[in-house]
């Protein structure tokens, strides 16, 4: 905890630092005929050389503005627009000292004829109430750019080398287009494969649930949500890509995007195929769907894992075979009745090699063990979405969201390893064969209400869920463990193995809010929740005498059931100012907990009764435009299940027991947030900070004991109180601009540290672990010729026990990146991307440096609709993927099959007919 001190401290620091060199700009706007106050207008300062915004604000319902900025040295602009007005302008040489520009005024625009249109210069920026819209026109990229490139030129927008976009510190959880999810809310497919140019308006707002939007009601998250508009002149015709490449080693990808959009009928196809460890649908114009660099994204969970529409594909580790069809559907079926619709189905098969050693910490000594295995799994899944939005009449609401998946999966694995004891003898020797078929049927459904009285003051908001899941395997499981003492007995399995697991979810929440004030809201209202599961397991053994697996063994088999009634009576205070937002709720939670298990034909129930506080708290202080304060505190409480509560031996494991413990208790967690963000328009620069903690005032953990001879497992679950983690970030951007000449700077670090108790052989262990994860980034761009971008992330992680033999452990982590784009006028570009990757302790046998080069050269023809590209990825062979886990019981080293050196061809066809008519008139620009 005192090393994370002094990072608290500096990174405190900065924000002291920020009120100093500060001027401050403001006036009062009034229309110039009737001279009343003009509310919401849009001011800002914009270079006069390259009409960068420096810094912008809005009028307040008396038509002042008042904004805080830096010193301007340079000629400069002060602008002011608002609709139905002349735009203001006033050139200034530069701004050392305050000013105040006094009264100013707007005209408003006359009536003219309709072939004449008075068209004033649309501000880069405009701040509508809780929304800061950038208009795309503004904001120059190439014509083949996808949405993600326009958001990078945006400011205070940052996406980070994993695909995470932050504006203005807060994390964007939800992009939309047209307020609509295009194919799914996270937007990944939206920011890859939509053209930039399609784009009319980026708006930026706190993510709002449906009964905060539809109540207008301040945003309790700390999230950030983009909505995209397209420009009216394109929202009627077709325009996509199709792509198609094929590589050495038998390597392929493909993929095409259609889109037919007239006015609010949006209809889009998404088709991919590739054997590359790719989703598929990203539009890269240097790199398609080559993994690595630049087109790694956050959509991605490891080398073939990724993740469409919430749906999860591939198992981390490997290569993935996949397939994808997609289909979205979005209308306005009938008047205030909208739909939204997406079916995906997806194909994944995945092959992996993996070897493994794990070095298991004991208090009387290490044990350590090897592992290595083939695996090879396949997946076909479908995946139907529907969100119906009816407005009953203009307070009434109601919203329904089914959702329907369904996957079938085929498993084949084989693996091979051996233990040893604290002395590195050889104690046991296995082998294991599995495969399995499985099915998994799955649906979730939402039914919102929401009614709105007395002119919006009070509102009743009734919100209906579930989730029904049935999951069902039938397996054949083939395990031989072999003991060097010839005193035991070897293990000798070959079995057959169904398992069911259903589970039923159904949460109803009734919730009525009155506003006393203006400010002032209180909510009263109940939750209801019930949490159904049950788990069945059915071994039955094969029988060499009917070569048929029909002996019923009741020792390896169990049947699980929980069932949790929570009853929350719901309280709720809400102040919402022009500065702050605090949401506080609290009350009891009354629970009533359910298990029962059937083992060897005996019944065994267990019935608990819990009466526990609910508490919430969130608070938001906004500074300035920019500048805000979040502060956050969760009390959670989570229940042990059916398995760990009651007293039943788990057998299935040939080298384990498991017990559950009827004396547990629930898990009780205290969560903390404290974050503060600041981005400077005049700098364009901004950084953000934040610390996170977790108490766990309760805590249900796994109580291990090892048979020193065999290396067998005897576990149950305990409870132990006084772990806590702690974590503490920030980061830092700043852009500058010289002319056609763009720097970028971005600094940032994550450092946690936690503290865990658990139970090894009877005894308390302690774990105290510390991690480090600095990075900083730099970007030169030529504007339209040239861009290179660094990046450097070292990663350390030390560990100190208590009760081992062994006192500490620490690992070391080195990456280095290299990005570099050449643009040949319009039709050539060249990029590479060029990484160095180095683990300091991983196990002999692993190597522990490699590099990563990647190279693409595309060229573009045929009126700019065809692009022809030859890639190489891997251009050294070096690619590799072993990796070091440090936990407070061992030490994991692993590696696993990945891709290595191939060369692909590829050829990407721009569909773009839109059916908008441009518009002749005479215009005139103020």
């Amino acid at each position: 905890m005192k090393r994370l001190l002094p990072i608290l401290f500096s990174l405190f620091y900065c924000i002291s630092l920020q009120a100093q060199n500060a001027i401050e700009v403001k006036g009062k706007l009034l229309d110039k005929k009737n001279q009343f106050p003009i509310e919401a207008a849009t001011v800002y300062l914009s270079s006069a050389k390259d009409s960068t915004v420096i810094d912008y604000t809005i009028t307040d319902k008396n038509g002042n503005f008042k904004l805080e900025t830096k010193k301007i040295t340079q000629p400069f602009v002060l602008k002011i627009s608002y609709m139905g007005y002349q735009s203001l302008k006033k050139e200034m040489d530069a701004l050392t000292e305050s000013k105040d520009f006094g009264n100013l005024f707007l005209t408003e625009n006359e009536n003219v004829l309709n072939e004449v249109v008075i068209k004033s210069e649309a501000p880069p920026i405009r701040i509508k109430k809780d929304t800061l819209e950038f208009n795309a026109s503004s904001f120059k990229v190439r014509p083949d750019a996808n949405v993600e490139t326009l958001l990078k030129q945006l400011p205070g927008v940052v996406i980070d080398e994993e695909g995470k976009i932050t504006v203005n510190g807060k994390e964007v959880n939800q992009i939309l287009v047209n307020g609509k999810p295009f194919f799914d809310k996270d937007g990944k497919i939206a920011l890859q494969s939509l053209p930039a140019d399609l784009i009319n308006k980026i708006q930026v707002s706190d993510t709002k649930t449906k009964k905060e939007e539809l109540n207008k009601q301040a945003a309790s998250s700390n999230n950030a949500s983009i909505n995209l508009t397209i420009d009216k002149d394109k929202n009627k015709g077709l325009f996509g890509k199709i792509m198609a490449g094929a590589g050495t080693d038998n390597r392929y990808e493909s993929n095409g995007l259609i889109n037919y959009f007239k006015n609010k009928r949006k209809i889009s196809v998404l088709t991919s195929s590739n054997n590359i460890n790719s989703p598929g649908f990203s539009m890269n114009e240097i790199f398609d769907n080559m993994g690595g660099g630049r087109s790694r994204s956050g959509y991605y969970y490891g080398q073939n894992s990724f993740a469409v529409n919430g749906i999860r594909f591939g198992g981390g580790n490997g290569i993935t075979r996949s397939n994808m069809v997609g289909v979205n559907y979005t209308d306005e079926l009938a008047k205030h009745f909208d739909a939204t619709g997406s079916y995906f189905f997806t194909n994944t098969n995945t092959g992996n090699k993996t070897s493994s050693k794990v070095t298991t910490f004991l208090p009387t000594g290490n044990l350590y063990s090897e592992s290595r295995g083939t695996s090879n799994n396949e997946t076909n899944g479908h995946n139907l979405n529907f969100e119906f939005e009816y407005k009953i009449d203009s307070t009434a609401t109601i919203v329904v969201a089914p959702k329907f998946n369904k996957s079938q999966s085929n498993n084949r694995n084989e693996s091979s390893g051996e233990s040893y004891n604290t002395n590195g003898d050889l104690v046991n020797e296995s082998t294991s064969h599995y495969s399995s078929d499985s099915n998994n049927d799955k649906f979730n459904n939402s039914i919102f209400f929401n009614k709105r009285f007395k002119g919006n003051k009070q509102f009743l908001a009734i919100n209906f869920d579930n989730e029904n899941s049935k999951d069902e395997s039938n397996g054949i499981s083939v395990n031989k463990v072999d003991f060097q003492n010839p005193a035991e007995t070897d293990v000798d399995r070959n079995q057959n193995i169904r398992n069911k697991n259903i589970t039923d979810n159904y949460h109803v929440n009734v919730e009525f809010s009155n506003k006393i004030t203006d400010s002032l809201s209180v909510e009263i209202g109940g939750d209801f929740r019930i949490n159904s599961n049950s788990t069945e397991r059915k071994t039955f053994d094969f029988n060499d005498s009917s070569q048929e697996y029909n002996d019923f063994n009741a020792a390896q088999s169990n049947y699980f059931t929980t069932e949790n009634i929570f009853i929350r009576p719901q309280t709720a205070f809400k102040i919402t100012k022009k500065k702050i937002n605090f949401n506080l709720e609290a009350g009891p939670m009354i629970i009533r907990q359910n298990t029962f298990s059937n083992y060897m034909g005996q019944d065994m129930g267990l019935r608990k009764n819990y009466v526990l506080p609910y508490f919430n708290m969130n608070s938001r202080y906004k500074i300035s435009k920019s500048k805000s304060v979040g502060i956050y505190y969760d009390y959670r409480v989570d229940l042990p299940s059916a398995y760990q509560l009651l007293p039943v031996e788990d057998l299935s494991n040939p080298m384990g027991i498991y017990k559950g413990n009827p004396d547990l208790n629930p898990n009780k967690t205290h969560s903390g947030n404290i974050s503060y963000n600041n981005y400077d328009y005049a700098t364009r620069s901004g950084f953000y900070v934040y610390m996170y903690a977790n108490y766990y005032e309760n805590r249900v953990v796994s109580s291990m004991i090892y048979d020193k001879e065999n290396l067998k497992t005897t576990s149950t679950y305990e409870n132990i109180s006084g772990n806590y983690s702690v974590s503490l970030g920030g980061s830092w951007n700043k852009t500058l601009k010289k002319e056609a000449n763009i720097y970028k700077f971005s600094v940032g670090t994550y450092g946690g540290y936690s503290f865990d108790k658990g139970f090894v052989d009877g005894e308390i262990y302690e774990a105290n672990t510390f991690s480090v994860y600095p990075r900083i980034s730099f970007t030169y761009e030529i504007d339209k010729l040239f861009s290179l971008t660094a990046n450097y992330n070292p990663v350390f992680n030390d560990s100190k026990y208590t009760n081992y033999t062994i006192n500490s452990t620490s690992n070391f982590n080195h990456r280095a990146e290299l990005q570099s784009t050449n643009y040949f006028g319009k039709k050539w570009i060249f990029a590479n991307d060029f990484s160095y990757s180095y683990n300091s302790n991983i196990s002999d046998g692993y190597k522990k440096d490699f590099y990563l080069w990647n190279t693409s050269l595309g060229y573009t023809f045929f009126k700019e609709q065809l692009t022809a590209k030859v890639k190489v990825y891997d251009l050294l062979n070096q690619n590799q993927n072993a990796t070091r886990y440090i936990s407070p019981t061992n030490i994991y080293d692993s590696e696993n099959t990945v891709l290595k050196r191939y060369l692909m061809f590829s050829l990407t066809y721009k569909i773009s007919k839109f059916g908008g008519k441009e518009k002749k008139y005479n215009e005139r620009r103020f």
